[in-house]
């Protein structure tokens, strides 16, 4: 088991062409790389689209073997005050490049978890080390960088994998690895990533150590997460006044499958999304779902709050048969 190797670090891109799903940005990047220069960039998206991967790619392809001694990776997240912004960005930036490079990169990933004063800082460190230096700052959100750095950066959206996309990856992982990947245990595999790679190949690997053979049954139960039709039952039954078995299953979600209160809002998101019910009624029940979702966030029984959840469904289903 210490042998096995982490797939999501084997099977991650070394080059700009190996990044699926993100065809644009792909393309604008490698042109950087044919000019052999490069403006600040900003990279915005979900978890798991391929925004590290493209950066440590545009430096592999731009500085060729010496792209270790000029490319440095900082995780904001870890070290997010001003010091990280005085000492290590600014120890880095203002050593001369190695070998025929023309400049540096300096990578910031979750750069939105800077404070506004380390953001404040690297504003002018952006602006002073411009001759020798390149950043490339990843984030979720790109509305939590300060204006002044957008400004001066290319910014590029990533977006959720296609799952065609994933489809195709998992499918080549699968022959790689020598496993049999069923096809209703790829289907569980789209709806577990959500548009995120690394949790699809996450999912796959973590199925694979079970039996070579994945199925839908092994993909939901490693990844802890419950089978659509169990979520759109639980709806369907408060829907239809039957309050006992909507309890049984949420009961058999919470205790049996071990899920929280979060992860079975968000997927009654979904089911309900994906229903056929009239428009108005999925207005109605969304906008309750985000509520319950808030008063979880904000530290709220998860229990007392689903089944409040579940008595609206109720009601709503007895007012509007």
């Amino acid at each position: 088991m210490l042998k096995e190797e982490i797939w999501i670090e084997k099977y991650r891109p070394k080059k700009l062409d190996d990044i699926v799903g993100q065809t644009e940005v792909i393309k604008r990047l490698k042109s950087y790389v044919q000019s052999r220069n490069l403006p600040h960039l900003l990279f915005s998206g979900p978890p798991g689209v391929g925004k590290t991967a493209a950066a440590i790619s545009v430096a592999r392809e731009l500085f060729g073997e010496t792209w270790v001694n000029n490319f440095t990776e900082l995780n904001a997240s870890d070290e997010r005050g001003i010091d990280v912004v005085r000492n290590k960005i600014k120890n880095f930036a203002r050593t001369s490049p190695l070998g025929d490079a023309w400049f540096k990169i300096i990578f910031l990933d979750e750069a939105d978890a800077l404070t506004q004063d380390a953001q404040s800082a690297l504003r002018r460190t952006m602006e002073k080390y411009t001759g020798s230096c390149r950043f490339i700052l990843s984030c979720n959100y790109s509305s939590k960088i300060i204006e002044p750095i957008q400004s001066r950066c290319a910014v590029y959206r990533f977006k959720p994998i296609s799952s065609n996309a994933i489809e195709e990856r998992m499918g080549h992982i699968a022959r790689e690895e020598g496993i049999t990947l069923t096809d209703d245990g790829l289907e569980a595999i789209r709806y577990v990533a959500e548009g995120d790679m690394r949790r699809a190949i996450n999912a796959l690997q973590a199925a694979a150590m079970l039996d070579k053979t994945v199925t839908m049954d092994a993909i939901y139960k490693t990844t802890a997460t419950a089978r659509p039709e169990e979520v759109a039952e639980l709806v369907k039954f408060g829907l239809e006044g039957n309050f006992a078995k909507a309890r049984a299953k949420l009961d058999y979600l919470l205790i049996e499958q071990g899920l929280s209160g979060e992860d079975i809002t968000g997927q009654i998101f979904r089911a309900i999304r994906d229903m056929t019910i009239p428009d108005r009624l999925k207005v109605d029940l969304i906008d309750r779902i985000g509520e319950i979702d808030f008063r979880m966030a904000e530290g709220a029984n998860e229990r007392i709050q689903l089944e409040a959840l579940i008595a609206y469904f109720i009601r709503y289903g007895a007012n509007n048969k």
